[in-house]
């Protein structure tokens, strides 16, 4: 029998609504520091160059200016993966390296500041690209590794962490297939997934060695264990997040600014806010990996999938900080993608002289994925299959299994997601629209229209350690601790309904600490998809403890054991018994019911998102649209309609599916430069050129925690960009391999103008 819930997917109001549409909500720019600096960053003009000298003697003598800091006078503190990334070096690797920091009493003189510093560089060769970076003699990025490849791995995943796939005998799956397909495909395009509040960090000083930093993040704890190991664990760093502008993902990454801020504050014993311009964050943040593999794959006639091997290249930018465990969890993606039981899969991390790639939706499966499906198109093509019947055939389910991140092979014991796929299937009317492979659905006049489809899955909806505690008070609330902020997703309100169906008390009655690393116990952040079920879990199993822990101590009180008492609105109850009863108000003022809750790692599970696109190609112009999407996926109970409804519909924006056919970056590779980084020439969908998104959500109830659910909003936007590349060669006719697909691409494989490689 289902149960039934009072909150638990029920469209209610978020908790921060009324906030965030008043203006209320205070974001990092809307708090007030006495005396409070301003910091600015001197970039470097160019992509590789040695610093030889720098004069700030006349940008000091400014009035206003209370610091000037440069690689000359700051201790060696690194970050990245490995850490050999200087906070400020006396080397520059890409255009928008930091060479100085100033720190003033506005930020206009601060600006002023900066245009009087006197850099003289050495400049050196740069590389731009993974095939410049590993030719040989190529320039060294880092002289640690010259070959301009980092190691794989990261230790945060363990001693084990997964660098690539070797699983069964390839050579013996390549004799058993029926088909191979062999070839180089690639996601080099680096869209940039932009949120609206760029990024930045106040810091304040304390005496001998301690700070407090409040930053535009959406993983507040992990900043403080980062920045821990950044400042060579020499800090005491308190860490607090507040209302965040949106992140897709990237802002878990933020420790360069908070550097900044962290450095100049030291600098000056003042509180110093360092905020990042709409153009800083275009072209000095971090980008969507670049992803090349060359790869064969073989298959059966029925699509069963007999062999993979091959090279996955990444390129990372001049550093990485989560490059190596977007490529563990990726390889894992891919696995749960395609089942097969021959592997040997290897993968190499480039370094080049642009701007950092770092965390993204999708996080390295995308990125894979992407890059992966059009091999396994043409694999498709040659055993004459239909692409949905063999992403579905393959897809992971009970019984299947994976290695994961940390190197670890998983049984899977999750849902069969068949039934999901099949029904968006349905809906999109895939098998009334798919005519074959390089086949248009329907052709009027110069307008071609073709169908495709992707798939992808992420086992990180349990990844990492969550902490929370629940205190209950007299007066019939409930106060949850948890180092999470709201980041755009309404997660917040959702652990409230969880809490609220468990205390059984109004989710108004239920408040939150600030995400303060000094207040609140530890949480990995709201990354992966893994808010629903990992943190959800610490939720609720501190709500669980609380309560357990108010019945007892109710029980005598009642004269009954505790298993047979109950709560509701504020009262407790004997079962069988309900008038007799007792408000919470038996806790008094003098006593504290806190119950507490952990999540430990869990990868035996995965979600799954299944994209199908319709798209019109015009044959005259090489314009493409996408006239329509259908998103499938199972998510056992749906915890908050609304929330998951915004989630699937955000599977265009945020370097999503527009990735596919305009949204990119563009990088002039004979200086560095970002061409693009402003909200003119970096192309953006409005509201009023949307297709039709239908969404197709299934209630299978996981074996998750009490309310059967998992995250599925993370994973939105990465099936749809390879099923875009698909639909434009159906329609077409011709095979397109390169993102995006911009009319000068589709003119050029139809034939109408010349190809680079023409004669």
């Amino acid at each position: 029998m289902e149960e039934t819930y009072a909150y638990i997917g029920k469209k209610i109001p978020r908790k921060d609504g009324k906030d965030i549409v008043t203006g209320e909500v205070k974001y990092l720019d809307d708090l007030k520091f006495e005396n409070l600096l301003y910091g600015k960053v001197l970039r470097s003009p160019y992509a590789h160059a040695k610093i030889k000298k720098i004069n700030k003697e006349k940008a000091i003598k400014i009035k206003g200016v209370k610091a000037i800091l440069t690689w000359e006078n700051i201790p060696d503190f690194r970050g990245g993966t490995p850490r050999i990334v200087r906070v400020l070096d006396k080397k520059v690797r890409y255009v928008g390296d930091a060479v100085a920091l100033v720190a003033a009493t506005t930020p206009e003189i601060a600006e002023e500041a900066l245009d009087l510093i006197e850099v003289e560089y050495e400049v050196l060769p740069a590389v731009f690209d993974i095939d410049a970076a590993l030719k040989p003699n190529a320039p060294h990025v880092y002289d640690e590794y010259p070959d301009n490849i980092l190691p794989g791995g990261t230790i945060i995943y363990g001693p084990n962490c997964l660098k690539g796939i070797s699983k069964g005998d390839v050579d013996q799956g390549f004799k058993e297939a029926d088909v191979i397909a062999e070839g180089t495909f690639g996601y080099e395009n680096i869209p940039n997934a932009l949120p609206p509040e760029t990024v930045g960090a106040v810091a304040v000083w304390e005496e001998p060695n301690k700070v407090t930093v409040w930053s535009t993040t959406q993983a507040p704890y992990m900043d403080k264990v980062t920045l821990f190991h950044v400042f060579n664990r020499q800090l005491d760093i308190r860490s607090i997040g507040v209302h965040c502008g949106g992140s897709f993902g990237t802002k878990i990454m933020c420790w360069q600014v908070q550097s900044y801020a962290i450095l100049l504050s030291m600098a000056t014993k003042r509180p110093v806010k360092v905020v990042f311009t709409k153009e800083e964050h275009m072209a000095n943040f971090t980008l969507r990996l670049s992803s090349r593999i060359h790869a064969k794959v073989g298959m059966k006639k029925d699509g069963t999938l007999t062999a993979i091997q091959g090279s996955w290249y990444v390129d990372t930018g001049y550093y990485s900080f989560t490059t190596q465990a977007q490529i563990a969890v990726g390889s894992g993606e891919l696995m749960i993608m395609a089942q097969c039981p021959n592997w040997d899969l290897k993968n190499y991390v480039v370094v080049t002289n642009r701007n950092a790639s770092g965390s993204t939706r999708g996080f390295g499966g995308q990125e894979l994925k992407c890059s992966f499906i059009p091999l396994l198109c043409l694999a498709m093509e040659k055993a004459g299959l239909d692409p949905f019947e063999v992403l579905k055939k393959n897809f992971v389910k009970p019984g299947g299994g994976y290695f994961w991140r940390d190197g670890n092979w998983y049984n899977f014991r999750g849902v069969d997601f068949s039934k999901a796929m099949e029904e968006g299937a349905k809906r999109f009317g895939w098998k009334e629209k798919w005519k074959g492979w390089l086949k248009p659905t329907s052709v009027n006049g110069s307008k071609y229209r073709g169908i495709g489809v992707g798939v992808h899955g992420n086992a990180d909806i349990g990844e990492d350690t969550s902490e929370a505690y629940v205190q209950l008070n007299y007066n019939g609330t409930a106060t949850i601790f948890l180092c999470a902020v709201e980041h755009g997703t309404g997660q917040k309100t959702n652990y409230a309904k969880m809490v609220a169906e468990i205390l059984k008390i109004h989710p108004d009655n239920i408040r939150f600490t600030p995400a303060d690393s000094l207040v609140t116990p530890f949480e990995f952040g709201p990354v992966g998809s893994r808010g629903t079920y990992a943190i959800g879990s610490a939720v609720i199993n501190a709500a669980e403890d609380a309560r357990k822990r108010l019945l007892e101590f109710a029980a005598p009180k009642l004269g009954v054991h505790p298993e047979e008492l109950d709560t509701e609105n504020g009262f407790i109850f004997v079962k069988k018994e309900p008038e007799k009863r007792l408000s919470w108000r038996i806790i008094g003022n003098d006593r504290t019911i806190v119950g507490f809750g952990r999540f430990e790692p869990d990868f035996t599970m995965c979600n799954c998102m299944m994209t199908f696109v319709e798209v019109e190609v015009d044959t005259d112009t090489g314009k493409v649209d996408i006239i329509r999407i259908v998103n499938a996926t199972d998510a056992g109970k749906v915890i908050d309609p609304l929330g998951l409804e915004g989630q699937l519909n955000a599977c265009l924006g945020s370097a999503g599916i527009d990735s596919a056919i305009f949204e990119e970056t563009i990088l002039d590779k004979r200086t560095g430069h970002i061409l693009n980084a402003n909200l003119i020439d970096y192309k953006w969908r409005t509201t009023l050129e949307l297709p039709e998104i239908e969404n197709v959500v299934l209630e299978t109830p996981f074996p998750s925690h009490r309310f059967h659910a998992v995250g599925v909003g993370e994973i939105a936007t990465s099936p749809g960009p390879s099923a875009v590349l698909m639909a434009v060669s159906n329609a077409i006719g011709s095979w397109i391999y390169e993102y995006p697909v911009t009319p000068d691409k589709v003119l050029k494989a139809i034939g109408k103008i010349p190809s680079k490689h023409s004669n």
